[in-house]
């Protein structure tokens, strides 16, 4: 899953950024909200994590000018202790959820976890298609009830398809979802991560839809 933080804190951020990381999280940073901004409306993400008290521009503006645009990305809101209106205000904006500084990383990852799980409809961490699970808060993948080994990128490719497993994925919004702002999104790359997971799982499962991308349940799209 990918992630924007946008946070003008160094050492919060810092911690942030720590503990996407052991959860195998692709996760951009922007410390102003003007370049949050650009970002959260020219990048793919599962959902953002919002600073309310940003330089530049604020939070809640930010929000606002996303909501306006049809930005429809999960946002959680970081708001300061004691300071209730700034929550409702964010709440009013479009924010999806909120947390109060200082929290412990554990509860913002669970809570980005359930931030994407109803933004696809899904209740649990556990997603199942065509005899393929997923677990996306321990990163276990099993294929009928045979555990899986998956690398950090495998395992982020697998569950952007296991998310939406009707759409037919394009090579540009996959790398998207797996690769950081800054790092290489080869295309040639993205094929030999989907050639491998073919090969761990069944060479049928991931579908490649000629011209489009690839898709593992699009039953409208014919195989090719």
């Amino acid at each position: 899953m990918k992630f924007l933080l946008v946070d003008d804190e160094a050492v919060f951020a810092r911690q942030i950024q720590d503990a996407a990381n052991r959860e195998g999280f692709t996760l951009d940073l922007a410390v102003n909200g003007a370049d949050g901004y650009l970002l959260g409306q020219s990048e793919r993400y599962d959902a953002v994590i919002l600073d309310l008290g940003l330089p530049v521009k604020d939070g809640v503006t930010v929000l606002r000018e996303w909501r306006a645009e049809g930005i429809t990305t999960p946002v959680l809101i970081l708001t300061a202790r004691g300071r209730w209106q700034d929550r409702v205000d964010g709440l009013n904006a479009g924010a999806d959820d909120y947390l109060v500084k200082p929290f412990q990383t554990e509860e913002l990852v669970a809570r980005l976890r359930a931030l994407v799980r109803r933004s696809v409809g899904a209740a649990t961490s556990e997603l199942n298609f065509a005899g393929v699970s997923v677990n996306t808060e321990t990163g276990r993948v099993f294929h009928r009830d045979h555990v899986i080994e998956v690398t950090n990128i495998e395992l982020k490719l697998l569950t952007a398809m296991m998310l939406r497993p009707d759409k037919v994925h394009s090579k540009f919004e996959l790398a998207e979802r797996v690769y950081g702002y800054n790092e290489d999104r080869g295309s040639n790359t993205l094929e030999v991560y989907i050639a491998r997971l073919r090969q761990k799982i069944d060479r049928t499962f991931i579908r490649t839809i000629r011209g489009r991308g690839y898709t593992i349940g699009n039953a409208d799209c014919p195989d090719l």
